[in-house]
């Protein structure tokens, strides 16, 4: 069984993620940042759904918000309007770069060649770092900075949702047999945990569970 580094952040997306790289036959190594953004809650969602779809779990420590820059890591309020256009204050500066570069790491040390990420191009918030290109170069660029790489041992990059509506991927998580209610995408969750219902995440994933037809099972404050 060949093994697959998977960025599981304990969202809707990482975890359908997880679930496609289990089917496909990987064993598991999970890799949770935890970045000290302001959605902590999304860490233990990380910890239960690895549980059930990880053989190994990483949850490795990374205060982000000495960077700041961003609505999730300094003190900048999460808008609540709606989804708008551009790229909008809960981008984390070159996040998925920072995260794809430890998951090489990780996959490099421990012998993986396959990197799953749970990045989307389709219903998503403007974030430039989940675009098929950048997909694309960061694995050229896995394949050049490596020792693996330089010797012929090639990585590869999997974005296996990067092409599909939020309710598609709703449905693939039925599909998969996984509970939806054990993720959590809300940015600004409210003090016990519950979801905003209000941020730009949280009107996705209701949006992508309505199209789908689908129960949503979030709770929302």
């Amino acid at each position: 069984m060949k093994t697959a580094v998977v960025l599981l952040s304990g969202g809707l997306d990482s975890m359908v993620c997880a679930g496609i790289a289990r089917e496909r036959g990987f064993s598991i190594v999970a890799l949770t940042v935890d970045y000290n953004q302001r959605h902590r809650v999304e860490i233990e969602a990380a910890r239960e759904i690895a549980t059930l779809l990880a053989d190994r779990h990483i949850v490795l420590p990374l205060d982000l918000r000495a960077f700041g820059g961003s609505a999730l890591t300094s003190d900048i309020d999460v808008p609540k309007e709606g989804v708008g256009v551009g790229i909008p204050v809960t981008y984390v500066p070159a996040r998925n770069t920072i995260f794809l570069s430890l998951a090489l790491g990780l996959a490099e040390a421990s012998g993986a060649r396959d990197i799953f990420v749970g990045v989307n191009a389709l219903d998503y918030s403007g974030y430039p770092d989940c675009r098929p290109e950048f997909i694309a170069e960061f694995q050229r660029l896995a394949n050049l900075g490596t020792k693996a790489g330089v010797e012929g041992d090639w990585f590869t990059v999997h974005a296996p949702l990067q092409h599909m509506t939020k309710a598609e991927i709703a449905r693939e998580a039925q599909r998969l047999g996984l509970d939806a209610a054990l993720s959590h995408s809300c940015y600004d969750p409210a003090p016990d945990g519950r979801a905003c219902g209000r941020c730009d995440a949280c009107r996705l994933r209701a949006k992508g569970f309505a199209d789908a037809g689908l129960t949503d099972p979030t709770v929302y404050a």
